[in-house]
């Protein structure tokens, strides 16, 4: 923030007019937003379980795998981020395409995972994250990927490829265990 005026007398400075404080300010705008953040949010949270009784329902009928309907809410929800990721990376922006990814991951590994844990912990159930060994080599294979991806100083077509054939056998082996 600016001073509006000040004087200098030998080592004092002495300062007229308002001055307003930032803390103030800060914690009301901390305030409006969570307020906006919840709002927003709660019809989503509220509808979501309704989403998840469709969807489930439509993999029964359809006789799908169970595991279909996450690939789906995932799908769902990382839309909006897709679009504008692919958007960023069809214009050259590639630090903007790689914020956008990284900032849906965070986001769901940040919020969703703690947020189950906790729901298990409030209601007394038993939440696991476990992985079948041919999940777990996937894992892992995608791991070395995409370090492979970031670490590099290129990234070519031919690992974008990579990641997509990826993507096909993780699709795979939803239908085929």
């Amino acid at each position: 923030m600016e001073i509006p005026f000040a004087e200098r007398n030998s080592d004092l400075l002495t300062v007229t007019g308002p001055v307003d404080d930032p803390s103030k300010s800060n914690k009301n705008e901390i305030i409006i937003r969570s307020a906006v953040l919840i709002v927003t949010i709660l019809p989503i949270v509220l509808l979501s379980h309704n989403m998840a009784t469709v969807v489930d329902y439509g993999i029964k009928a359809a006789n799908l795998p169970p595991l279909l309907g996450g690939v789906l809410i995932a799908i769902i929800v990382f839309t909006p981020e897709s679009m504008t990721a692919v958007k960023a990376a069809l214009n050259n922006e590639f630090q903007r395409a790689i914020n956008l990814c990284h900032g849906a991951f965070v986001s769901t590994v940040g919020l969703t995972v703690p947020s189950v844990l906790i729901v298990g912990l409030i209601t007394g159930k038993t939440v696991l994250f476990g992985l079948t060994a041919t999940e777990m080599i996937l894992f892992i294979i995608t791991l070395l990927l995409s370090l492979m991806t970031f670490l590099g100083k290129r990234t070519t077509p031919m690992v974008g490829i990579m990641h997509l054939v990826l993507f096909l056998v993780f699709i795979m082996l939803i239908f085929n265990p």
